[in-house]
C-alpha cells in the first residue's frame, strides 16, 4: 500500500485536485457545490459516504473512485436492480394511448376502484413495503393512464398521484433517472393547477437531488412553494402549509447539499414556522409534514452540511418527542439511516449500530432493499464494535 492510499478520502480529493491544477472554487463550481463544502470534505470535517458524490467527484478529477477510496474503505458493492423494477421502467416507456395503441392485454380498473389502488400504493409504500408497490406500479400507471385520456377533468390528478408514488419508490431503490422521468410525468401532467404541480415538485426534488442536481433541485422547489404560499400563514390551511412546508425542506435539504448552510438554516426556519401551525399526526399530501417531520429534516441537512455533532443531536431531540412514533414506518426507519451516518460520522459506531437495528426492526426493507440502506449497513458492519445483528444481517446479505 503506497503513502496516497494511507491518507484520508478528504486529503485524497485534495491531493487529485492539486495534480489537476483546480482551485477549490473552479472543482466546486465543476462539481455544482460551494467552495466551503470542498474545503470541509479536503479537511475531512464532511465525510464522503455516498456513492453518488464519490462517482461525481472521481469524474471531475479524471481517476476511477477505487483510486480516492483506497483498498480499506470500498463502499458496498452496488447491489443488483431490484427484481420488477424493469417492470416500472416498461411501463414508463409505453406509449400506447398517444400512439392511438390498443391497450396491452390487462384489466382495467374501474375509476372508483384504481383510486383506491393508488391511495393503497401509498399507504403500503409509507410503511416501506417495496416490493408489494413494485408490483402495483406497472398496472397502476397503465389505468390511470387510460383514465385520465378517458376525462381528464377526473383522471389527472389520480394520474399526478400515480406518477409520484412512482417516483418517490424508483428514488428509494437508487433509481434516480426513472424517478426523475416519473416526476418529470408529473409536472407535465399537473401543469394549469398550481397544488397539483407544488405535490408533483416535492418528488421532483427529491429526483433532482439524487441525480446530483442540487440546484436545479433548490430552484423548482422554492418556485413551487412561494407560488402557493398563503400571504398570511395565520390564514393557510393545513393542507396547502403542509406541501408549502415540505417544499421549502426540499429546497433546504438541496441548499445542504450544495453546501450553503445559511439558505438551510433559513429554509429549515421558514418551514418550521409551518410545521407549528400544522401540527404533528397529519398526512396531507402524503407528506407526513410536521414538527416532527422538520427536525428529521434537520438531521439530514446537518449530515450533508457535515456537522455530525448537531445531526446526533437534532436526532435525539426530534425522536423524544411522542409525535416520533406516529410517522409512518418507511419514514421512521429511513430517518434511523440518516442517524446511523451521524453516529458513524461522530466515531460513536456502538450507537450506529443500535439505531440501525432499530431501523431493521421497524422496517426491515428500508435496511435491506435499499441501496442507501445496504451502504450504511455495510460501514457499521465493518466497525469492530458492531452489533452481532448487524455482522450477521450483512453476511446474510452480501453486504460487506
Amino acid at each position: 500500500m503506497n503513502s496516497l492510499e494511507l491518507l484520508p478520502v478528504g486529503r485524497r480529493v485534495a491531493y487529485w485536485r492539486g495534480r489537476r491544477k483546480l482551485s477549490q472554487q473552479v472543482f466546486a463550481d465543476r462539481l455544482g457545490k460551494s467552495k466551503s463544502w470542498v474545503d470541509k470534505v479536503e479537511r475531512g470535517v464532511r465525510s464522503l459516504d455516498k456513492v453518488s458524490t464519490l462517482q461525481g467527484i472521481a469524474a471531475v478529477l479524471r481517476i476511477d473512485t477505487t483510486v480516492l477510496l483506497g483498498r480499506d474503505a470500498r463502499p458496498a458493492a452496488v447491489t443488483e436492480r431490484v427484481e420488477g423494477v424493469e417492470r416500472i421502467g416498461e411501463a414508463l416507456s409505453a406509449y400506447e394511448i398517444a400512439l392511438c395503441r390498443p391497450a396491452a392485454r390487462r384489466v382495467l380498473l374501474p375509476a372508483d376502484r384504481l383510486a383506491r389502488q393508488v391511495e393503497h400504493a401509498w399507504i403500503m409504500f409509507e410503511h416501506a413495503r417495496y416490493p408489494q408497490v413494485i408490483a402495483l406500479v406497472p398496472d397502476l400507471l397503465a389505468g390511470a393512464q387510460r383514465v385520465h385520456a378517458d376525462d381528464p377533468g377526473w383522471g389527472r390528478p389520480l394520474l399526478v398521484e400515480a406518477y409520484r408514488v412512482t417516483a418517490s419508490l424508483l428514488v428509494k431503490l437508487g433509481e434516480a433517472d426513472l424517478g426523475w422521468l416519473a416526476a418529470d410525468r408529473a409536472m407535465a401532467t399537473a401543469t394549469g393547477d398550481p397544488l397539483l404541480v407544488a405535490a408533483a415538485t416535492v418528488q421532483l426534488g427529491q429526483a433532482l437531488r439524487a441525480c446530483g442536481r442540487a440546484r436545479a433541485a433548490m430552484s423548482a422547489t422554492l418556485a413551487a412553494a412561494y407560488r402557493i404560499a398563503p400571504p398570511d400563514p395565520d390564514e393557510g390551511r393545513a393542507p396547502e402549509l403542509s406541501l408549502c412546508g415540505t417544499l421549502l425542506i426540499q429546497a433546504a435539504l438541496a441548499a445542504a447539499r450544495h453546501g450553503d448552510d445559511h439558505a438551510t438554516a433559513e429554509l429549515i426556519g421558514e418551514a418550521a414556522d409551518m410545521a407549528t401551525r400544522v401540527g404533528d399526526g397529519h398526512d396531507h399530501h402524503h407528506t407526513a409534514f410536521g414538527p416532527t417531520a422538520v427536525g428529521l429534516a434537520r438531521v439530514a441537512a446537518a449530515l450533508d452540511l457535515g456537522n455530525a455533532s448537531d445531526a446526533v443531536a437534532w436526532h435525539e431531540k426530534a425522536t423524544e418527542r411522542n409525535a416520533w412514533r406516529w410517522l409512518p414506518a418507511g419514514h421512521r426507519a429511513a430517518h434511523l439511516l440518516d442517524a446511523a451516518r451521524a453516529y458513524l460520522q461522530a466515531d460513536d459506531p456502538i450507537n450506529a449500530g443500535r439505531v440501525l437495528v432499530d431501523a431493521d426492526r421497524t422496517a426491515p426493507a428500508e435496511v435491506r432493499q435499499r441501496p442507501a440502506g445496504r451502504e450504511v449497513l455495510a460501514q457499521v458492519a465493518r466497525d469492530p464494535h458492531a452489533p452481532a445483528t448487524i455482522i450477521q444481517l450483512a453476511a446474510a446479505l452480501g453486504v460487506s
